[in-house]
């Protein structure tokens, strides 16, 4: 009788723990990845130079390129200076620009790629999707998800707090990301995937409501897998789908009108309340605030430093961003005044303390 299955290209390696960077070595020397040896490394200023002094020599023969900025033109020089010699394996070691910038040029180069990454502030460290800068915004592009993962736990706790806790609202927005999707289903026929969706509800619940918090490693733990669950969520859809909704959109918004407020992670995680008040789910805007104020992330456009008239703007831009996508957003289609109201509303909830 014939099975039928998927197959997701999911990675063949990951290592998540204290002191995991030290794999990297044997994980290249066993030929699965790179045959020859051959590896080009990508690192970001900062950590990523710190994890690459560490290893020493130990990658084998190769070259250090370093990344400055998260653009498709740094990608596309990336893939210049890499192509002009011979690598079988591209390893990128940073944060979210530098993995983002490494897997476009690995993808563009036919290269697997490692990704050694340095903070949990977001779900790129496994996705198949490169966000990057270019001139007239930002971009998500679709490439291929690494071959292997490694998060050393000790470089993650040395990264500014904010940057180490930031993943947990991009990991929660699955959940409004979801109920967004399902929307979609029902109003407008768009497909669904019940695997995609699992994972991703899975990753979100994993952290939802759990007590601990950074200073636990079971929670960093946690916190690392979920945003790889995220990433293989993404790779089950085919899209972004279930792990970005109004959420999302709401964060590109931000992003296009008021560069440099906050990380991405931050920002879903107030897209993400938001779209739930929207949706006029208590029992869902109840558990994501509680979780937020957790974690001491962002929970009103003060939080970011944003006046309410300017997070009005962001809603309304928002559906701009994502013009294929419907969510509440663009189900609702507020108007200037609806939205004003809208914000003023979920702003006084959100400051409402939870037990």
């Amino acid at each position: 009788m014939p099975v039928l299955a998927r197959m997701l290209n999911a990675p063949l390696f990951i290592d998540v723990r204290p002191g995991a960077v030290a794999s990297l070595a044997t994980l290249l020397a066993d030929r699965r990845i790179s045959a020859g040896g051959q590896v080009a490394v990508v690192v970001g200023r900062g950590q990523g130079e710190a994890v690459l002094a560490r290893l020493d020599d130990t990658l084998g023969h190769g070259s250090t390129f370093v990344v400055d900025a998260g653009t498709v033109e740094a990608a596309a020089d990336l893939v210049t200076r890499i192509g002009s010699s011979m690598y079988d394996a591209i390893v990128g070691i940073g944060g979210g620009q530098t993995l983002d910038v490494t897997k476009w040029a690995a993808t563009r180069l036919g290269l697997p790629m490692v990704a050694v990454a340095t903070n949990l502030a977001h779900d790129g460290i496994a996705s198949p999707v490169s966000s990057l800068s270019h001139e007239g915004g930002k971009g998500s592009y679709g490439v291929t998800p690494p071959a292997a993962v490694i998060v050393d736990l000790d470089y993650v706790r040395s990264a500014p707090e904010p940057m180490v806790r930031a993943g947990v609202g991009d990991v929660v927005s699955n959940l409004t990301a979801i109920a967004d999707w399902q929307l979609a289903h029902d109003v407008r026929d768009e497909p669904v995937d019940g695997f995609a969706i699992a994972l991703g509800r899975t990753a979100a619940e994993s952290l939802l409501h759990r007590p601990d918090g950074i200073e636990s490693e079971r929670f960093l733990t946690a916190l690392a897998e979920a945003l790889v669950l995220s990433a293989m969520a993404m790779v089950a859809a085919g899209s972004s789908r279930p792990c970005s909704g109004a959420d999302h959109e709401i964060l590109h918004a931000i992003e296009h009108l008021h560069p440099g407020t906050s990380n991405h992670g931050e920002l879903a995680g107030i897209g993400a309340l938001f779209a739930a008040f929207l949706r006029e789910d208590r029992e869902l805007f109840t558990a994501i605030n509680r979780c937020l104020q957790r974690h001491s992330l962002p929970r009103t456009p003060a939080d970011l430093g944003l006046t309410e008239e300017e997070f009005v703007a962001a809603v309304l831009y928002a559906p701009r961003t994502r013009p294929d996508r419907y969510t509440i957003l663009e189900h609702l289609d507020l108007s200037n005044a609806e939205a004003a109201k809208a914000v003023r509303s979920f702003v006084s909830q959100a400051r409402l303390r939870t037990p």
